[in-house]
Order: C-alpha cells, then sequence, then structure tokens
C-alpha cells in the first residue's frame, strides 16, 4: 500500500508539471521551458524533476503527449458525441472554436506556437510535434471521408482539401483574436465552416443555418 501510494503521488506530480508546462509553452514555446520556473508553479523540488525526466528534451516530448491528450479530451471526445456525419465534422470545428474561447491555455493554442517554433528544427522533438498535427488532420479528413460515404457531403469531395480548409481556418482564429480582432474572429471561422459545409451537404437542414 505505501509502495502504491508513492507511485500515485509521483503520478499525480508527473501530471501537474505537464499540466503547468503545456501552459507555459502556450504563450513561451517549449525552449520556455525553465525547470526552475516549472519547479516554482508546481511546488516541486529539482530533484523531482529528475526522478520524471533524464533531461529537458524528454520533458518537451512528454509535454506534447500531455497536449494531446487535453486536445483529446477537449476537443476531439465532444466532437464524437455528435452523430457521425457532417453533423460530427461541425461539432470538431465549434470545438476547437469553444476550446479557444474558454481560454483553456494562457497563450490560446499550444500547437499553434510550438509548430512555428520547431518547423524547421530537426530532432525528437520536432518528429513529435509533426506527428501530433499529422494525427490531427488525419482525424479530420477520416470524418471528412466518413460523411460522404454517408451521403452527407457531395461525391467527390477531397477529403484532404477539405480538411485542410477547415483545419486552416480553426488555426487563424488563435493569431486573429488574440492580436486584433476578437469575439469577430470565432465568428467568422464558425461562419466559414459552416457555409463551407452547407454548399457541399446535399441536406444542408443537418446544419445551422447561422
Amino acid at each position: 500500500m505505501t509502495t502504491d501510494g508513492r507511485r500515485l503521488r509521483g503520478l499525480r506530480s508527473r501530471e501537474a508539471i505537464l499540466e503547468q508546462a503545456v501552459a507555459l509553452a502556450s504563450v513561451e514555446g517549449l525552449d520556455g521551458l525553465s525547470l526552475g520556473r516549472l519547479a516554482t508553479a508546481t511546488g516541486t523540488s529539482k530533484s523531482g524533476f529528475f526522478a520524471h525526466w533524464r533531461d529537458k528534451e524528454q520533458l518537451q516530448v512528454d509535454a506534447v503527449d500531455w497536449a494531446v491528450r487535453q486536445w483529446t479530451e477537449r476537443v476531439v471526445a465532444p466532437a464524437l458525441r455528435a452523430p457521425a456525419g457532417v453533423r460530427r465534422l461541425f461539432a470538431l470545428h465549434e470545438a476547437r472554436l469553444r476550446f479557444y474561447g474558454d481560454a483553456v491555455l494562457p497563450g490560446g493554442c499550444f500547437f499553434f506556437t510550438v509548430q512555428a517554433e520547431y518547423d524547421d528544427r530537426p530532432g525528437p522533438v520536432h518528429d513529435r510535434v509533426a506527428q501530433a498535427m499529422r494525427e490531427w488532420l488525419e482525424f479530420i479528413q477520416r470524418l471528412v471521408t466518413q460523411a460522404t460515404a454517408m451521403g452527407e457531403l457531395a461525391d467527390g469531395v477531397d477529403a484532404g482539401q477539405l480538411a485542410y480548409e477547415i483545419d486552416a481556418l480553426g488555426q487563424s482564429v488563435v493569431s486573429y483574436s488574440r492580436l486584433y480582432d476578437g469575439p469577430a474572429a470565432h465568428a467568422r471561422a464558425r461562419r466559414a465552416v459552416l457555409e463551407r459545409l452547407r454548399a457541399l451537404c446535399p441536406d444542408p437542414t443537418l446544419l445551422p443555418e447561422d
């Protein structure tokens, strides 16, 4: 029991550190992570860090994994509760906008920050970020393909192209809303995807009118 208790405390400590790391990285990037700053923010000793991570690079990779988990719980999982097809596809976009609108992260979006930081820097962190971004785009594409197979998107829709457009419109909200456009950016991104899907849907009544 004592061993189990220590293991549970260790797991909680590790998760608290990763949660804080993702929040900080959403503002300052993964290179901006300081073990000292994270230790202070989470009440963890520096020696406690080395019980979980052998070096900063491993912490950075694990932070990407944690961000994927957070994104799955807050964006993907809610969307999957919507009916399969075009409604699920739009629900995914709305869940993403809600994640940004709720200010879950102080920098808006972890992945928006770190993909720009690591796009031309080879190594394990670059590879893990690239993998996460690729899997996200492939997930959107699978939803497009599913909606097409159900007859809820027109035959001949380019799933890869539509997935790219939906993702790009979602990403645009992060910088536009934080720099100057505020809530209008969310509204425009929502409307743009909604109108695109309604134009491609043989039964647009499946989707909201606005």
